[in-house]
């Protein structure tokens, strides 16, 4: 096959968490779908799940050119690669590839498992003299890179035309661990999953006053803190309210946390619910929780908030870049299970008035996100190609 020249041609590779789709995704996955409106070649190394993921399929039919590359299990089962040392990483390998077989003019490196893309692929970018640029979409303050490390990122970031941050708390939370400013760093949002044009119409409270708490993101507390929260209603004093939490989506720990909430004694209140649609959500509950360890800047929150809905969060990451509060939510100082049972309480104390500060929310947060990210990332970039 005749190679695309490289001035048309932008290579995506994403190195994601163990889900075969997550918010991570939605960025460079539709600025890759508008590249493609606008004529230019995009390929995009991806992990190979299976079966392909109705996202991953719909950019292949409207024109996005993917690489799978195997999870590890899949690689390491072929003993010839467990033996080339100098391939271990299928990340890198398969990149390369693409890179040879598809010379590009740019290339996005977008990491949503936490932390920056791995230093091997910004050096290797290096090497082959290429344009590029990083999207952190997670930040964890337990990762930290030793001196050696450290001194490779800083080195590698500098050369990259950009690096892009979903919250300013991750820029600063990576710029601390390498040791390092970033002056190439910006900050950009992510597109989001719900289409309205104001508040949702306030839904009315359940059998005896009822209120509807609704957590929202993958099943897997050691980021998302659903222990946490299920600790902080689980105190005597909130087993004499009425509340019932709904959670929404899955994960490789929820038969973890239905026994933890048996064991709490609140299974009875807590329904998980699975994948629900954003409006569908937000027109049944009243208060969005998140619980969070760690986060970048959850769209979770940014929907809520959209359809006018409270929020109860930690304050980790970008939370505090969006929500103020006692006026558009309440922050918990840390997240820990005394903390969020606070900001829970401080919540109820002023239930009376939550479909204002819900209003409120919805109000901010169009001042805050354009109405299209991609578009606006899109544009970004098609300014540093050219």
């Amino acid at each position: 096959m005749t190679s695309v020249p490289s001035a048309q041609r932008i290579i995506f590779v994403t190195t994601p968490n163990s889900d075969p789709w997550a918010g991570s995704e939605e960025l460079w996955a539709r600025t890759a779908l508008d590249l493609v409106a606008h004529g230019f070649r995009v390929s995009a190394s991806v992990t190979e799940f299976r079966p392909l993921h109705p996202r991953m399929r719909e950019l292949q039919e409207r024109g996005v050119e993917l690489w799978r590359r195997p999870v590890w299990y899949e690689w390491s089962r072929h003993p010839w690669r467990r033996l080339a040392s100098w391939h271990a990483d299928p990340v890198l390998h398969e990149v390369e590839r693409l890179i040879a077989a598809r010379p590009p003019a740019f290339v996005v490196l977008s990491d949503g498992a936490g932390g920056l893309p791995p230093i091997d692929l910004l050096e290797l970018c290096i090497a082959k003299r290429l344009a590029f640029v990083t999207i952190v979409q997670l930040g964890r303050d337990t990762e930290w890179y030793a001196d050696g490390l450290a001194a490779r990122y800083r080195a590698a970031l500098a050369a990259a035309q950009r690096c892009y941050f979903v919250s300013d708390a991750n820029r600063r939370l990576a710029e601390m661990q390498i040791g390092g400013d970033l002056p190439n760093a910006e900050v950009v949002w992510n597109p989001v999953n719900v289409s309205v044009d104001g508040p949702l119409p306030w839904p009315p409270l359940g059998d005896d006053g009822e209120l509807r708490f609704a957590c929202v993101g993958r099943l897997y507390p050691r980021q998302k803190g659903q222990d946490l929260l299920f600790e902080a209603l689980a105190s005597p004093i909130w087993r004499g309210r009425p509340w019932r939490l709904h959670l929404y989506g899955a994960g490789p720990m929820q038969q973890v946390l239905e026994r933890h909430a048996q064991k709490l004694d609140i299974a009875d209140r807590v329904v998980f619910a699975g994948f629900t649609r954003v409006e569908q959500i937000w027109a049944e509950n009243h208060v969005l929780v998140m619980p969070s360890r760690y986060e970048g800047l959850p769209l979770a929150m940014v929907e809520a908030m959209l359809c006018g809905r409270p929020v109860v969060a930690t304050d980790v990451a970008g939370h505090r870049e969006i929500v103020e509060d006692g006026v558009t939510g309440f922050l918990a100082d840390a997240p820990t299970a005394g903390s969020i049972a606070l900001a829970l309480e401080r919540f109820w104390e002023c239930r009376a008035e939550a479909e204002a500060i819900g209003k409120a929310g919805a109000c901010r947060i169009r001042q805050l996100v354009p109405p299209d990210p991609a578009r606006v990332f899109s544009d970004k970039l098609m300014a540093l190609i050219e």
